[in-house]
């Protein structure tokens, strides 16, 4: 896949807090999608702050989704985890889910992963679509969604960090860079991250001064939280 920006522009509140007004998560019972059931849960779950997930962003201590100012060189960024077998069963079945429905080549499929706008998955830092599914193919640089399904699919098989460990606000976000000081990158992450953007992306990334390409984050509940990018 020809790497790209993302394509959908996005407010400066990208780079703020997010308020606690904020849409909340999905939650997706066992028997969703398994099923073959285009259910829509409206189970309501805390939403998770999004102004800690980049590194240098003096907030809280929890560690979430969302990039931010400068990066801190001070910082400990998470461990970088790479074996999908440590994540909670929720998280692998979410993540499972996901990437199924991004293989099919069928972006219809995410509507009963993305919920409805009040209480499904995050994808904007304005206010959320009506829509999710439609919001989700308008981020795509063609007119079926492939693109961003195939960016979802390489988010996804890409390492990833846990956040805010042993609080309620605890993630999986995928990419690890999400989390990590772009200057503390060795050159093999530096590879690593090429194979999700351009060089001009870094560039951007450089002067924005953190990773600021789209991330997945999802809850050890197996929420699936937010897919959000930010320029």
């Amino acid at each position: 896949m020809s790497k790209r920006s993302a394509t959908f522009p996005l407010a400066a509140v990208l780079l703020l807090t997010v308020a606690a007004a904020a849409t909340p998560a999905l939650s997706l019972p066992k028997d969703v999608v398994d099923d073959g059931e285009e259910k829509v849960i409206q189970e309501k779950v805390q939403r998770i702050p999004l102004d800690s997930m980049t590194p240098g962003v003096t907030t809280t201590d929890t560690d979430d989704d969302a990039p931010a100012a400068s990066a801190d060189e001070d910082a400990t960024p998470p461990p970088i985890l790479r074996d999908t077998a440590i994540l909670p069963e929720p998280v692998q079945r979410m993540r499972r889910l996901i990437m199924e429905a991004a293989r099919s080549g069928d972006i219809n499929r995410f509507r009963p992963l993305l919920g409805s706008p009040e209480n499904g998955t995050q994808l904007s830092f304005a206010d959320q679509p009506e829509d999710q599914v439609d919001f989700l193919r308008s981020m795509s640089g063609d007119a079926k969604g492939y693109e961003i399904m195939a960016i979802l699919l390489e988010l996804l098989e890409a390492p990833f960090v846990q956040v805010a460990q042993g609080t309620d606000e605890e993630l999986y976000v995928w990419p690890y860079f999400a989390a990590m000081p772009l200057q503390k990158l060795t050159p093999e992450q530096m590879v690593e991250l090429m194979t999700l953007v351009t060089a001009g992306d870094y560039e951007g990334m450089e002067e924005f001064g953190a990773y600021n390409f789209f991330r997945v984050g999802i809850s050890p509940e197996g929420e699936w939280v937010f897919f959000v990018a930010g320029d």
